[in-house]
């Protein structure tokens, strides 16, 4: 068919949308191309388009072909594959596609119904190019001669609607209506034919269908006209019924059809055939005898496919007169399809929280037969919380039918049984496996109501007591327990102080050692938390009770012992047998049987005459006190409690046989002597300890203070980082020695303070020259400098004396000075100036200024440079001191000893000086006060 009729259908194209419980149809032409749209389904059935993305909507068709595709973007029903009305349905009318639309989470399905409507696209056709027909020429007016039919796929008004025959001087054709709604042609002659005038002719016949435009097809029809055969076959009978089993064997004889020929001879010989204008599938499934007219099966008949027959037998004689009948042939159903089941969607895991209905599954099951045998049941077999419920006649679905437990079973495997009404019947199983997926549903439940355990006292902190157990029926996650320790007071204080718990384990462990004495039991709860969200819980309590240990030795409350007097029990000469001279008292603060105390004596002046009573502590007298026992009698007692191991405790008891107090007090001055020496040797040793605890705790605070001392000193020298002119107070000392002047003088001088401490005092006494080290200048310079025989030559380590032939330069010549030699001369040790020549002239204030600022600029240059830059070409002014207002030179005696000067290490350079504060010069300094003295 042109493509222009097609757009002209699809003008016109009526679409029918019904929509009710889940069913939406729609009406469409055929031969739609592909991505065409047939509907809008979201909008249709009221479907959001998010909906259809998360419940992965897909369209379910039981035919392996998919004609219709849905775009979950739009919601649009789309043309996958162009239909042909007349492949799908043939001559059914209505002609439609059922599809189904399954949802998921929650699992949801829908009924489309896409009805097909016809279009003229196919013209009528007939089976045969041309017919032969050959007619006697005594044929009566009349008579018929069977043309079949012409076959148009379209239905309704495209359909076959008429004939036409050309020329109709001689024939006419005549219709016959069919049970199928179909009409065989029929060619009736209505005028006698003369072979003598035309032996033979052609005639046109053409079918037309009701189409818009119009469709045909013709076929050309051949007569020829024999001589004369006046009478045609007859047959008994115009229709012939009969039913078939679709299970009957091939080569079964199904009807026989007979005819009679009236006429004699060759004339009246009939043959039966099936006639040409019979569905070639039809002319394939049956076959007639020509001789017998036996109608047998050829093939094997399928009641799913086809149940109703119908074709035309002609019976023809020898003269060309032919007849024709019907046969009917009706298939009967067996059951012999067992029901086919398609598992549509399916979930594997259902959570143990779902509610009762949730649905698990969804099925589709049919079965091809028809009536009874096509009905079909379903259950589920095994006793499961599980139903299958039918939405409609194919559609079951399989829901839970109470809330599920995974703790009590885990995993199903539902077997779905379903079985027609046919007998026998016929049935299909499938086998569906659904795994719970847990849910914290269940706290985890401890092994015993309460715990209780003993816990001996004096325990060391850290004992593991004993441990809580809890269990938890759930599943991964959800059964991990953890134990928690409460938070509760024991005696005001924090139970966490007391024990602690494990979060894995549940171990309990003391955190301290318990006193049975003030804490005899406690109970604390432990809490079992899981770890579900939210997460379940459950209490338990614990009791720990104390068991008690013999760490306590019995105490005496009486008689009282005393250290400064003495106490004694006096006991008259006249006392009897069993006098009660006194009861020891005694008391254990332990408990049980390490609390029962036993009295004992251990020593006693007479052994014979007294007794202490095992239980009570009584001192009685065991005979009658004679003249002759002494007065001053001594009882020791031993207390003992009954603990293993025991304790005990002793009480010395003092008891005088007496009659009178001065007998007593006469008697008892020794003792208290010996009493008194024995307190005078305590207090001796207890005076000592204090003074050797005095003396040390000095030396401890001594020693610190001058640690933090120096340690002050050696920051503040280490801070200042420029050159300092320091003045020079005169240190007066009558030392007696001999010289220029009367008295000795001591002269301080210091180095730079940027040379890392370097302060050295060279003070001259007595004519001695010698070299004091700052303390803190030594412990500074403690690093070992000797790194080779060279550095070691550097440093000597006594000073040697000058050359006497040694000059200074006069370049370098701060002022007028005495004969020297050089330092190089005279092998004065690397940065150690030494010279003993006396100067001519005394030096002036500013020469003493310029040779002090000299000094200084060359110990910051080798404390910069490094130690190749020294002095060694300085004049030395420790030596020869020129005081002002005298014309007395100091001068060393370089013959007498020299302390020994320690070896300088190289200096280091220092951080950037920073600029120091005016020096008082000698000419502006006042008289030295003590605080500059010290």
């Amino acid at each position: 068919m042109p493509d222009a009729m097609i757009r002209h259908s699809v003008l016109f194209l009526t679409l029918l949308i019904h929509i009710a419980r889940g069913q939406v149809s729609y009406s469409i032409p055929e031969e739609m191309t592909k991505g065409s749209m047939v509907g809008n389904i979201a909008q249709d059935l009221g479907l959001d388009l998010q909906r259809l993305k998360s419940g992965k909507a897909r369209i379910y068709s039981r035919d392996s072909t998919e004609y219709i595709e849905l775009n979950r973007n739009t919601g649009l029903l789309l043309i996958r594959e162009k239909m042909d009305r007349e492949s799908l349905c043939a001559k059914t009318t209505p002609c439609a596609l059922h599809l189904q639309m399954i949802l998921e989470n929650p699992m949801e399905f829908f009924t489309i119904t896409i009805e097909i409507t016809d279009i003229n696209d196919n013209a009528p056709s007939f089976q045969k190019k041309d017919f032969s027909f050959e007619i006697s020429e005594s044929a009566v007016v009349g008579a018929g001669f069977m043309l079949g039919r012409a076959f148009d796929p379209d239905v309704g008004t495209n359909g076959l609607q008429r004939y036409s025959l050309k020329p109709t001087d001689k024939f006419r054709l005549e219709l016959h209506n069919q049970a199928d709604g179909s009409k065989n042609v029929e060619m009736i002659l209505q005028r006698p034919l003369d072979r003598e005038t035309q032996s033979s002719f052609t005639l046109l016949l053409e079918a037309f269908d009701g189409g818009d435009p119009v469709l045909s097809g013709t076929v050309q029809i051949h007569i020829t006209v024999l001589d004369n055969n006046d009478n045609a076959p007859v047959f008994t009978q115009k229709e012939y019924k009969t039913t078939i089993t679709e299970n009957a064997l091939k080569g079964t004889i199904l009807t026989v059809v007979s005819a009679s020929d009236a006429d004699e001879g060759s004339n009246s010989v009939v043959t039966y055939y099936i006639s040409d204008t019979m569905d070639s599938n039809v002319a394939d499934m049956f076959l007639v005898n020509e001789q017998t007219g036996e109608v047998i099966l050829n093939d094997h008949v399928d009641y799913e496919k086809v149940s109703h027959y119908e074709f035309n037998i002609q019976a023809k004689d020898q003269g060309g007169l032919s007849n024709a009948c019907k046969v009917i042939i009706d298939v009967l159903d067996i059951n012999d399809n067992p029901p086919s089941i398609n598992i549509v969607s399916n979930s594997n895991f259902i959570s143990e929280g779902s509610k009762s209905g949730t649905v698990v599954a969804m099925l589709n099951v049919d079965d091809l037969d028809s009536g009874v045998n096509g009905q079909v049941q379903c259950f589920i077999s095994e006793n499961i919380p599980f139903a299958i419920t039918s939405q409609s006649s194919s559609f079951f679905s399989v829901q839970t039918e109470q809330e599920l437990d995974r703790e009590r079973e885990s995993e199903y495997n539902i077997s779905v049984i379903c079985t027609d009404e046919g007998v026998p019947a016929l049935s299909s199983s499938v086998s569906l496996r659904v795994q719970i997926s847990d849910v914290n549903d269940n706290a985890p439940v401890f092994e015993k109501t309460n715990y209780e355990a003993c816990v001996m006292e004096n325990n060391t902190p850290g004992l593991s007591i004993f441990s809580v157990k809890a269990s938890d029926a759930d599943w991964n996650q959800n059964a991990r327990v953890s134990y928690i320790l409460e938070d509760s007071t024991v005696n005001g204080v924090s139970v966490s102080s007391y024990v602690s718990v494990q979060p894995d384990s549940g171990l309990i462990t003391a955190m301290r050692s318990f006193d049975f004495e003030t804490l005899k039991h406690f109970h604390f709860r432990v809490k079992a938390q899981d770890g579900g969200s939210p997460p379940l819980s459950s209490n338990v309590t614990v009791k720990i009770t104390i068991q008690d240990q013999n760490d306590n030795a019995p105490q005496v409350l009486y008689p009282v012992q005393t250290g400064g007097s003495v106490v004694a029990e006096i006991v008259p000469r006249a006392a009897d047998v069993g006098y009660l001279v006194t009861k020891v008292v005694a008391v254990d603060v332990d408990s049980g049987q390490n609390a029962w105390l036993s009295y004992k004596l251990q020593k006693a002046t007479d052994r014979a005459l007294f007794e202490v009573g095992l239980q009570n502590g009584e001192i009685r007298t065991v005979r009658q006190v004679t003249d002759k026992d002494a007065v001053k009698q001594k009882l020791t007692v031993v207390v003992e409690d009954n603990g293993q191991p025991s304790r005990s405790a002793v009480v010395s008891i003092n008891v005088a046989v007496a009659d009178s107090f001065p007998e007593v007090l006469s008697e008892f001055t020794d003792l208290t002597h010996e009493k008194q020496y024995n307190d005078n040797l305590t207090f001796y040793l207890v005076l000592a300890l204090a003074a050797v605890s005095f003396l040390f705790i000095t030396c401890v605070v001594v020693i610190i203070s001058v640690k933090i001392y120096r340690w002050r000193q050696s920051r503040f020298l280490y801070q200042s980082s420029l050159p300092v002119i320091p003045y020079y107070p005169p240190h007066y000392a009558d030392t007696g020695v001999t010289g220029t002047l009367p008295r000795g003088y001591n002269y301080e001088v210091c180095m730079t303070t940027d040379s890392r401490k370097s302060d050295c005092k060279f003070a001259t006494l007595g004519g001695q020259s010698v070299l004091v080290m700052d303390p803190s200048f030594a412990e500074t310079m403690q690093h070992p400098i000797k790194k080779n025989n060279d550095l070691e030559g550097e440093y000597s380590t006594s000073q040697k004396p000058p050359n006497s032939d040694w000059r200074f330069p006069p370049n370098q010549r701060p002022g007028p000075s005495g004969a020297g030699v050089r330092p190089d001369e005279a092998g004065a040790g690397a940065g150690v100036i030494a010279g003993t020549g006396p100067w001519p002239n005394p030096p002036t204030e500013a020469e003493q200024l310029q040779v002090l600022m000299a000094a200084a600029n060359a110990s910051e240059a080798t404390a910069t440079l490094g130690p190749r830059y020294n002095l060694q070409y300085g004049p030395d002014y420790r030596q020869n001191v020129y005081i002002p207002g005298s014309t007395a030179t100091l001068t060393a005696n370089p013959q007498q000893q020299q302390v020994p000067q320690q070896a300088l290490p190289p200096p280091q350079a220092l951080p950037p000086a920073e600029v120091p504060k005016a020096a008082q010069t000698p000419a502006s300094k006042k008289k030295p006060t003590k605080k500059d003295k010290k």
